[in-house]
């Protein structure tokens, strides 16, 4: 009995959290931060992603877009949610060593694990992690902050 009521009132606590409720349309997407390659948008869904914390993040990739191989210091959980996205995991972008993601598709990159994206007709992924974000590139030169 005591089992059932701590979960009842653990479930009713999340409920009564929840403060994050936005519809596709009502997104405000703004230019991707620059460790971002040019040309992604993003929007915030929940939390801070320059924090500490958890945060939810829409990114709008345009056809051909391309991430190359990084790593987070946190694990990354990435939903597509339309489009196509294409990632392999690996120290270089590589097509071969990737895996196709259809809307729906979701994939988990742990912390510190290498891994790239791309995607040839454009996408909108949803990627969820432990902030403040941060993108580091296996090979420098790849880093957009840098150039």
């Amino acid at each position: 009995m005591l089992r059932t009521v701590v979960l009842v009132s653990g479930v009713l606590c999340l409920g009564s959290t929840a403060t994050a409720q936005v519809n596709t349309g009502d997104l405000k997407w703004g230019p991707a931060p620059a460790v971002f390659p040019a040309g992604a948008q993003m929007a915030v869904l929940s939390g801070d992603p320059t924090k500490a914390g958890v945060f939810v993040i829409r990114i709008k990739m345009p056809a051909g877009y391309k991430i190359p191989a990084h790593n987070h210091p946190t694990d990354e959980y990435v939903t597509v949610v339309s489009g196509d996205l294409s990632l392999g995991m690996g120290d270089k972008l590589d097509p071969a060593k990737s895996a196709k993601l259809a809307p729906g598709g979701f994939a988990v990159a742990g912390a510190k694990m290498s891994h790239f994206a791309f995607s040839p007709g454009g996408a909108v992924v949803q990627v969820s992690a432990e902030g403040p974000l941060a993108l580091t590139y296996v090979n420098p030169a790849d880093d957009p902050t840098k150039r």
